[in-house]
């Protein structure tokens, strides 16, 4: 009987698997829907397709196919992205510590890190860098992402390179030790004048408030009174680090932002009185290019009626991403919640699912639509919303200035438009300065660097090189352009010989938004209100030593970029 049973057991097995064979073609049966069905599919396509199939290709080409149902800033991130997407952020990197740019399938040397590696090793502006460790580093195939993997590199290892330098027949050779290069989020900080300081945050990076604490120190001892925070092209970061900031310019208790989802319960983040700046009179600056975590820099301050907001409407981005790591480096930023202002607006501006076209195409359209010119040309889709004084504000599209400051386009002509479009501008000025370097290291101040150009007439000098590169001369758009040809001219050449710093002061001189924020300071009518309560805190915060702790530990932490 047992052996009897055992047979027919088998029996049953062979016959079932031969007809389950015969009658379903060797197809796979997908029983179940969703996600089972996707991982089904891949896997039948790894066991029996035709030909030879790379499946992490597969799935890398297939899983941003699917998030662009979802929502504009739902992304997967290659490993190889997602290295590059994090070195913006942190606040170092391990690398030679130079910029460069490509030009003529040649890496050229635009700027040298103060006292980093390549500076330390002899490496100077202007060098041209040819070989990397005897190999060949020229050509078409040369790109950015190439050159970057080619010169970062674990720190204390070594790279030698190959260069050629102006006044010399033959390259030279460096030995550069690679070590760790500090990455600022903070751009240039000065006085604007004897009572203003300026404070430029390019991102929202790890240690954007460390560095906010140092440039607000070092203002303090030049002697601020206001305060003006660029937020302009700031396209976002951390979501932590923003409310960090706004921390330091918000009494206690203060909501500065709340995220909520579907899976995700509010969460709200408040100051927790601990700023050292909560009453001295702000300024924020803004413009389309400004997003997310600056968005919620400036939409906190604006709903507490902390600040005044000057400039145009930001881009409208209040979307919320976790960051989901897979074991081979790759990222899911998978959007989980929306984020909300303290008046409960949400600025994400309105996205049709699958379509990213028109999304990207948003600020284009505005323009064109003249909203970077007139302030009655906004539209505004979202509901009103109040802040803590009853002023009005909108959601649904972006922070919305308090003082609108219009695109200045009178002089833009079809030359100037080409001559920047090209990129004509900005060779011109590295070879001018390429060309020149040794006189113009000389020259000590920024007055004096930008006299010098206007008596060479830099103008004429680029409308003959972009002649020569293929331009047509118009002599009448180039005389109605002069200035906002000459200005884009020697702001390139004046970063070019003495960096960022000075570059933010140039441009500053004659900035329209710059120009309406001194007259609203001059005025009184920066928030808050000075009174003679604030101007007497205004004079303590001038005489106490700021003390720079680890951090206010009432600050929720968020792991979630935004």
């Amino acid at each position: 009987m047992p052996l009897f049973l055992a047979v027919s057991a088998v029996l049953g097995i062979l016959v079932g698997s031969f007809y389950t064979s015969h009658f379903s073609g060797n197809r796979l049966s997908i029983i179940n829907s969703g996600s089972n069905r996707l991982t089904n599919m891949l896997h039948f396509i790894d066991d029996q397709y035709v030909d030879e199939v790379n499946m992490d290709s597969l799935v890398d080409l297939a899983i941003p196919k699917i998030l662009a149902e979802l929502d504009p800033h739902s992304v997967y991130l290659t490993a190889k992205e997602m290295q590059l997407a994090n070195d913006e952020l942190k606040s170092s990197f391990s690398g030679v510590g130079i910029e460069f740019n490509i030009r003529q399938d040649t890496l050229h040397v635009q700027n040298v890190i103060s006292n980093g590696p390549a500076e330390r090793a002899g490496i100077i502006a202007g060098d041209k860098i040819v070989t990397v460790n005897g190999d060949k580093f020229t050509g078409k195939k040369l790109t950015n992402e190439e050159a970057m993997r080619r010169l970062k590199g674990p720190k204390d290892t070594k790279v030698v390179l190959g260069i050629e330098r102006y006044g010399h027949k033959k390259p030279l050779t460096f030995t550069v030790t690679r070590g760790e290069i500090p990455q600022k989020s903070i751009g240039a900080t000065f006085m604007l004048d004897e009572t203003t300081g300026y404070v430029h945050i390019k991102s929202f990076a790890e240690q954007t408030w460390p560095e906010l604490l140092v440039a607000l120190a070092s203002l303090s001892q030049q002697g601020f009174d206001n305060l003006v925070i660029d937020l302009r092209d700031n396209s976002g970061g951390y979501l932590q680090s923003a409310v960090q900031v706004a921390n330091e310019f918000l009494p206690k208790k203060k909501l500065i932002v709340y995220t909520q989802g579907r899976k995700s319960p509010r969460q709200e983040y408040r100051s927790d009185g601990h700023g050292s700046y909560q009453n001295i009179p702000l300024v924020v600056l803004i413009n389309e290019g400004s997003a997310s975590a600056a968005e919620i820099l400036a939409g906190a301050l604006q709903d507490n009626d902390r600040a005044t907001v000057i400039g145009r409407r930001s881009f409208g981005k209040g979307l919320v991403q976790q960051p989901i790591e897979f074991s081979d480096g790759s990222m899911l930023r998978l959007t989980i919640a929306r984020y909300y202002t303290p008046s409960g607006r949400c600025i994400q501006k309105p996205y049709t699912k699958g379509d990213e076209r028109d999304y990207a195409a948003d600020v284009m359209n505005r323009f064109q639509h003249g909203e970077f010119f007139s302030e009655d040309s906004i539209k505004h889709t979202g509901p009103k919303y109040h802040t803590g004084l009853g002023r009005v504000v909108y959601g649904g599209g972006g922070i919305t200035p308090d003082i609108f400051v219009a695109e200045d386009t009178l002089n833009i002509t079809s030359y100037y438009s080409q001559a920047a479009a090209s990129g004509l501008i900005f060779q011109f000025a590295f070879d001018y300065t390429d060309n020149n370097r040794p006189r113009l290291r000389k020259i000590a101040s920024l007055g004096e660097l930008v006299k010098l150009l206007k008596r060479e007439n830099i103008v004429e000098k680029f409308a003959s090189y972009a002649e020569q590169h293929g331009l047509k001369r118009r002599n009448l758009m180039i005389q109605r352009s002069h200035r906002l040809l000459e200005r884009y001219i020697v702001c390139r050449i004046v970063y070019n010989i003495m960096g960022e710093q000075a570059l933010g002061e140039y441009l500053s001189t004659d900035d329209p938004v710059i120009l309406e924020t001194k007259r609203i300071f001059s005025e009184g009518k920066a928030f808050p209100k000075k009174t003679a309560e604030s101007k007497k805190q205004v004079a303590r915060y001038k005489q106490q030593k700021i003390a720079h702790g680890t951090g206010h530990s009432s600050l929720t932490s968020i792991d979630a970029l935004a």
